[in-house]
């Protein structure tokens, strides 16, 4: 199977178990509604350990633009391939959700809550502050890039690494995702939000795209900083290619790109704020 085509299908299925976990939680009349965090939380952790067991052999079971991107910047994947993998990753995402939206249909159609229909395609933070969501995406990417090469160091047996690695997700769900949804993923966001515009969903509102550029913008800098890091703390024995100097550039640029970004996330969200104070003016 081409690397390409496993990421699509990879990234589908990723979506197709996480999306419709929250459906299942959030849309009225389903077996499973009011399920709760926890369900969200396992749904997501079990949709990433599978997907990789399905089509990680063939394309490393990335998934994910931010791991894709961490896992060139210290040298685990040819730049050459980056591009490729950013968009059928892309295309995987908006295929999950729109399996997701095709299995549930009905549920969309008696479901008044139009931000629960949102959210099952796209992230919605807690408390809307575009600063400190932007933080929150940061911080919980760059544990899971950094965490994904440390639990690659380690030796596993009978292929329980994917296993691992959905734990993984789970406990940054569980300890850090309550703010912001968790994307750490820019695809994962963006493609389904591209597909809750364009779907016909009964009762929806808006896709948010004011709020849009906070989960794909966080990661990208998340696993720059994350990556940088391992490659600063991780040598002897850590099959590490990375110079330090090489880090440390990634590290500063890490650094500058959540300053320009949280600048940039207060002005986006001062000028949301005057619209919804004087829309006539807008």
């Amino acid at each position: 199977m081409p690397s390409y085509i496993a990421e699509l299908i990879g990234t589908a299925v990723m979506i197709l178990f996480g999306g419709g976990v929250v459906a299942n939680v959030v849309l009225n009349r389903s077996k499973a509604s009011g399920g709760g965090w926890i369900v969200i939380i396992m749904g997501w952790g079990f949709a990433v350990m599978l997907a990789v067991f399905a089509v990680g052999k063939y394309s490393g079971g990335h998934f994910n633009p931010a791991v894709t991107l961490g896992l060139a910047i210290t040298g685990k994947f040819p730049w050459a391939h980056v591009p490729g993998y950013f968009l059928f990753q892309l295309l995987g995402a908006m295929l999950g959700s729109y399996l997701v939206w095709l299995h549930f249909k009905p549920h969309f159609a008696v479901t008044e809550n139009a931000i629960a229909k949102r959210d099952i395609f796209c992230t919605t933070p807690a408390i809307e502050s575009y600063p400190h969501n932007l933080v929150s995406e940061i911080i919980g990417t760059a544990i899971l890039m950094f965490a994904i090469l440390f639990i690659g160091i380690n030796e596993f047996t009978g292929g329980l690494q994917p296993v691992v690695v959905g734990f993984l997700i789970m406990a940054i769900g569980l300890s850090l995702g309550g703010t912001t949804g968790y994307a750490i993923n820019p695809v994962r966001d963006l493609g389904p939000r591209i597909m809750h515009a364009l779907l016909p969903i009964p009762g929806k509102i808006d896709s948010n795209w004011s709020y849009a550029f906070v989960p794909v913008l966080g990661p990208i800098v998340g696993t720059i900083l994350g990556a940088s890091l391992y490659g600063l703390l991780y040598r002897e024995g850590a099959d590490n290619s990375m110079g330090i100097f090489e880090a440390l550039v990634w590290l500063l640029m890490g650094i500058g790109g959540t300053y320009y970004g949280i600048r940039y996330a207060g002005k986006k969200q001062a000028i949301k704020h005057k619209i919804e104070e004087s829309p006539d003016q807008y």
